[in-house]
């Protein structure tokens, strides 16, 4: 049975109350006060302090504090008043019953009531957070679509500058050709003249006058024409017999070029020692999808013969396959580095190159340099209309309206 606590102080003004209850060295927590408009409760095991007030308090204004050995309330009357007596006087036990019945109704209803205003602030709390990390997602979505819309922008001035660059060389190169042509011409009407003095050319009357004997009658007969072998099937009038004799030199010197110093080749059967053959059979191995295998064929090959542009062509096309962009680009260049001087024997090789170089390019995301290789093969030939598509799709993806 608790110990009732009788030895409490209390004072008062017209507008508060102050109670000060000792907790006689027990431990008392918050859980155990009770406050309401007139009962007053605070159970610190063994000790008990209940007080049923002779009028009403505000509980809302209402202060307790624990510390220094004791409890004090501090409440807030409702009415101004000087109180004649802290507690009711003469009060029954039904009264007093239903007084503490009512307090811990009152608390639980007010703990129900924070607890719903905790869960409202919770809520708002979260939707405030939400809210928040909506508008930085926002602010942050916004400044990555600024910075593609700057590299778009920067994409297309550097395409609309490498187009103007090679307007003004191909204006350069017409303008040198026109003037090369004009000293040409020059020449030889420079020639022409120098041939015969004006001296020794005859008047018009001596002319006249000289009689021109009648030439004899034509004979029949045939002519014997022999003309100039050819390797390349364009016409001698439209060839540059230095570019091709230079590349017919280069693609012998390559065949012969067989490098078995540094190769050990004693399992090697006597065929898979020579390049053409490795070449033929990774072409096998590529049209069956075997394109890991048609690599190492190709390998070896060119660790043969480095010289070969067809084998680093087609082991690009299997690294192409096989989704390895930065070897594609490394053979591609390399065939396009042995493709040289550019001449009709190699344009099918050089325009494969291109092509293929500028698909790995523009996988990689990188379309400024992909349009550069599809433009370069649309100069070998400006027919294809499938490298002509990809160029013109290429180009809307970086000026953005692909």
């Amino acid at each position: 049975m608790p110990v009732i606590v009788k030895d409490y102080v209390w004072r008062q003004t017209e507008e508060q109350l102050y109670i000060s209850v000792p907790l006689k060295g027990a431990v008392a927590a918050a859980s155990g006060v009770v406050c309401t408009e007139l009962y007053v409760k605070v159970n610190f095991p063994p000790f008990l302090f209940e007080v049923f007030l002779s009028a009403l308090v505000d509980v809302d204004r209402s202060i307790t504090k624990i510390g220094n050995g004791v409890i004090l309330f501090t409440l807030y009357k409702q009415e101004p008043a000087i109180w004649e007596s802290l507690s009711l006087a003469n009060v029954s036990k039904e009264t007093m019953q239903r007084l503490r019945e009512n307090a811990i109704a009152r608390l639980q209803e007010k703990a129900k009531d924070d607890a719903q205003s905790k869960a409202v602030t919770k809520r708002e709390n979260e939707k405030y957070s939400l809210e928040i990390m909506m508008k930085i997602d926002e602010e942050e979505r916004k400044r990555i679509e600024l910075l593609k819309e700057e590299e778009r922008q920067k994409a297309s001035e550097e395409l609309e500058n490498f187009k103007e660059q090679q307007r003004i060389e191909e204006e350069q190169r017409r303008v040198q050709k026109e003037q090369k042509r004009k000293e040409e011409e020059k020449r030889r009407n420079a020639l022409n003249k120098s041939i015969v003095p004006n001296s020794l050319k005859p008047s018009v009357q001596e002319r006249h006058k000289i009689e021109r004997p009648v030439p004899p009658t034509r004979k029949s007969g045939s002519i014997k024409i022999q003309f100039t072998p050819r390797v390349f099937p364009t016409a001698l009038r439209e060839s540059r017999i230095p570019e091709e004799e230079e590349w017919l030199q280069k693609q012998a010197e390559a065949r012969r070029a067989i490098n078995t110093e540094n190769l050990d080749l004693q399992d090697l059967k006597e065929e898979e020692k020579n390049p053409e053959w490795l070449k033929d059979k990774g072409n096998k191995l590529f049209a069956a999808g075997d394109y890991l295998a048609a690599v190492n064929a190709l390998n070896l090959a060119i660790r043969l013969n480095d010289k070969m542009p067809i084998l680093y062509l087609n082991r690009s096309a299997c690294h192409l396959k096989l989704r390895n962009l930065h070897k594609t680009i490394e053979d591609t260049s390399k065939a396009l580095e042995l493709l040289t001087p550019p001449v009709p024997d190699n344009a099918a090789a050089r325009l494969k190159a291109y092509v293929r170089r500028g698909t790995a390019f523009c996988e990689l995301e990188l379309y400024v340099e992909g349009l550069q290789d599809y433009e370069a093969a649309l100069k070998i030939d400006p027919t294809n209309i499938t490298v002509k598509s990809d160029a013109e799709k290429i180009r809307q993806l970086i000026q953005g309206s692909g």
